[in-house]
């Protein structure tokens, strides 16, 4: 069975950093997208980052672009987002996602896995 498992999520001042990981287990990855949304308190959850597993491929929301980046590790199932310069607006639950299809998971918003979810706290 899939599983996503999302850790490092903490508080951070304004202006900090933090990297967030995402584990994934109970399947083979290599042709699957991944990616890091995020949900804020009442409001609706929004796509953060994603990347192609076989390929360097990303994209980014443009509320995030230059401060935070996604990366891989393949060899330890391994998604990582580093979240640089953070804003108190980024406060959110962070949810790690995957797909197999890009465009479900970055156009569409509606993977068909989903980890548990990381608190992500940034005092002003």
């Amino acid at each position: 069975q899939a599983q996503l498992v999302e850790s490092g999520g903490g508080l951070v001042q304004a202006g900090g950093s933090l990297r967030l990981s995402c584990a994934a287990s109970g399947r083979t990855y290599s042709n699957y997208a991944m990616g890091w949304f995020r949900q804020a308190p009442g409001k609706e959850r929004e796509f953060v980052a994603a990347i192609r597993w076989s390929s360097s491929t990303t994209n980014y929301a443009d509320s995030v672009k230059g401060r935070f980046t996604i990366s891989r590790d393949n060899a330890k199932n391994t998604v990582y987002l580093q979240m640089n310069s953070l804003k108190p607006e980024d406060t959110a639950v962070y949810y790690c996602a995957a797909d197999r299809d890009w465009r479900r998971l970055v156009v569409a918003g509606t993977p068909g896995y989903w980890g548990q979810g990381t608190q992500v706290t940034v005092s002003s």
